[in-house]
């Protein structure tokens, strides 16, 4: 494989391969009970913590402080709107920042697909995930396939774009499943 093939494959294997230890702790928001787990782990191991689309501030301030965590160590961000947005909203604030390893903490019902969407959308900058499951039983909800694979070609196609294709394809292909005869002459 020559140069060129092989450099925009260089930041996937750098996340790969890193053996650069978790410097941050991300977690996914959508439940208290992540983000009460990413608390607890930022606390033992030392590391600071990020919340991507959790709770309400003033709560999550209440869950920092009964943790015993310092404002200055817990970082929250509600710009992400699904999970796509977890990730492209943050992976290059994080690069600049010279983040190499992220924990993942989402529910273990989420995680795979949380994890997927996160291996190309991180793994483009070059920060590896490890992920960590938060029980959910008995309130999961086992995810499909085609929800993770349809994601999982969203993180793509922000990957080689730099844009998120769902409004676009909800403008577009919503227009023609609605009047199927809009594309046949």
């Amino acid at each position: 494989m020559g140069a060129a093939a092989a450099w925009p494959l260089r930041p996937f294997r750098q996340a790969w391969f890193t053996r650069t230890p978790p410097q941050r702790i991300l977690v996914l928001g959508g439940d208290v009970d992540r983000e009460r787990a990413g608390l607890q782990l930022a606390r033992r191991l030392q590391l600071p913590l990020l919340v991507s689309g959790g709770s309400n501030p003033e709560y999550a301030h209440w869950l920092m402080h009964r943790e015993g965590l310092s404002e200055g160590r817990v970082r929250l961000d509600y710009r992400a709107e699904d999970t796509l947005g977890n990730f492209t909203s943050l992976v290059d604030e994080l690069k600049r920042e010279g983040v190499q390893h992220l924990l993942l903490v989402t529910s273990e019902d989420h995680l795979p697909r949380a994890m997927a969407v996160g291996a190309l959308v991180a793994g483009s900058r070059g920060i590896r995930l490890t992920g960590v499951p938060v029980a959910c039983s008995p309130h999961c909800q086992q995810e499909g396939f085609s929800k993770t694979f349809g994601d999982g070609l969203r993180a793509l196609a922000w990957v080689l774009t730099g844009q998120d294709l769902k409004p676009w394809a909800r403008d577009h292909l919503g227009r023609l499943l609605s009047n199927p005869d809009q594309g046949v002459r």
